[in-house]
């Protein structure tokens, strides 16, 4: 992705973020946003390692102060993350970090020897990967139903498979809406701003649990606001949130995460390793979202599902095109990514059915699909980019209503379809473990999608319709 695209998204984030100065890296290669002047290291020893090695580098290097360099936060938290400061992060701007890159150096040679990474930048993890214009809701035709629409199944409390939805909060009238009586969970902090309009990413949360109980109508799902900064939160403090959940509720059958990030490397996210640790001596399965970069790079949590020690404890969704047949243009991709469920123009619940809410949209500057796909794919319909638009000043923004359901395209929805089909494979089946049910559903899978030339496994849910593709015409 270019770093002009991905600067649509720092902007938005760091708006949601005022307090916390953010970068783009690495080196303007624009793959993820981190929180600038501070690194991450384990409690204890390591970081004592970790904080002596840079202020010793950094005293030897012009450029970089030694004096700079301190613990900023509490020694020890739950998922067992220090931060540790490096630099003033007021200081400059967003397009460069010498001193977290600085850091990151000085340690290289101490995480060769010890064969695990010691220090880590401070990612944001987050529901806007990038500036996809297919990453707002549209609004529906009235008597419009729901894609996947509702399965048919009873909801018994007794056998009900327990989803944990991380994400964004319910909107306060989900409940109006008749497939979410059985789900609970975090209110939206604020859902307008003070002109009315339904702020960024707000229903996100409450779209993904129509889509779960639309596939699998036995479920109790709950909703966990863990991501209210227009989508995002730093890894630190992650982690800390997963444990919170967890621990809150219990361990659930299945959590579903529509959110990650790219850190430019293949071995997972310091901010969540004690956290995925505990997952993996747990019955919970992990099914997450592979990202909306258009990338074969690794997207974490996700691409833990290649990772030897935790294949089994979580699954990568990808996302299909919206007649089912290919992957969507913006899906990322790759040996990592282990399924693919349908994930554009998905028709579920932006709210309840109460009052109508209006939503702000930008107009469009793209004339063709980003990726490069000649279909009339989510990045030219419709054509709008919200806030993350690049806006001239020149366009006025549109305004619309929603009065309950949406369309929605992403690998964010793709994510909750794949829980739905596992879920309603443990009522069917009357398995009680997720991670069985996993297998057992992708040994049984049958459908099959192309992706950038790959054969892959496609979970289509029984009573989801396809959308016709408009093809360019063919070259004579």
């Amino acid at each position: 992705m270019a770093p002009q695209r991905f600067r649509e998204q720092f902007a938005q984030i760091q708006r949601s973020m005022p307090d916390v100065p953010l970068a783009i890296g690495p080196d303007e290669a624009g793959e993820f946003l981190y929180e600038k002047g501070v690194v991450l290291a384990r409690d204890g020893e390591e970081a004592r390692v970790v904080e002596d090695t840079v202020r010793e580098h950094f005293t030897t290097f012009a450029g970089l102060s030694p004096d700079r360099v301190r613990r900023a936060g509490p020694e020890t938290n739950r998922s067992g993350i220090t931060r540790i400061q490096v630099a003033d992060p007021s200081e400059g701007d967003g397009s460069g970090d010498p001193a977290v890159a600085g850091a990151l150096r000085a340690l290289s040679a101490a995480e060769g020897r010890a064969g695990r990474r010691l220090v880590s930048r401070n990612h944001v993890v987050s529901i806007a990967v990038n500036a996809c214009p297919g990453d707002e809701p549209v609004p529906v035709p009235p008597g419009a139903r729901p894609n996947p629409a509702a399965a048919r199944a009873v909801h018994d409390p007794d056998s009900a498979v327990s989803v944990l939805v991380v994400d964004t909060g319910l909107m306060h009238d989900h409940a109006a809406y008749p497939l979410l009586a059985h789900t609970r969970g975090d209110a939206q902090v604020e859902e307008c701003g003070e002109d009315g309009v339904l702020k960024q990413y707000c229903g996100h949360g409450t779209f993904i649990a129509g889509l779960v109980a639309a596939v699998a109508p036995n479920t109790d799902i709950t909703v966990r606001n863990t991501l209210n900064d227009a989508g995002a939160i730093l890894e630190y403090e992650f982690g800390d949130k997963l444990f919170e959940a967890v621990e809150r509720d219990g361990w659930p059958d299945v959590i579903s995460l529509s959110a990650g990030t790219s850190n430019g490397r293949t071995d997972g996210l310091l901010g969540v390793d004690a956290f995925m640790r505990e997952l993996r001596e747990q019955p919970t399965l992990l099914v997450a979202a592979a990202g909306n970069n258009g990338s074969d790079a690794h997207f974490w949590p996700a691409a833990y599902a290649e990772l030897p020690d935790y294949e089994n404890a979580v699954l990568s969704v990808g996302a299909l095109r919206a007649d089912g047949r290919q992957g969507a243009c913006f899906s990322n991709h790759g040996s990592w990514v282990r399924a693919y469920a349908p994930g554009e123009r998905l028709t579920s619940a932006l709210t309840g059915f109460g009052t109508p809410v209006p939503y702000v949209y930008q107009h469009s500057t793209y004339d063709a699909c980003r990726y490069g796909f000649g279909y009339a794919c989510t990045c030219r319909h419709p054509r709008h980019t919200g806030v993350l638009s690049e806006d001239d000043g020149s366009a006025k923004p549109d305004q619309v209503m929603f009065e309950g359901l949406a369309q929605w395209s992403g690998t964010s929805f793709a994510t909750p379809v794949a829980v739905g089909m596992i879920a309603a494979h443990m009522t069917a089946q009357a398995q009680t473990d997720p991670r069985k049910a996993r297998r057992q559903l992708m040994d049984a899978t049958t459908e099959h999608a192309d992706v950038r030339g790959a054969r892959v496994p496609a979970l289509l849910p029984p009573t989801w319709r396809p959308v016709r593709v408009s093809l360019p015409p063919a070259r004579p």
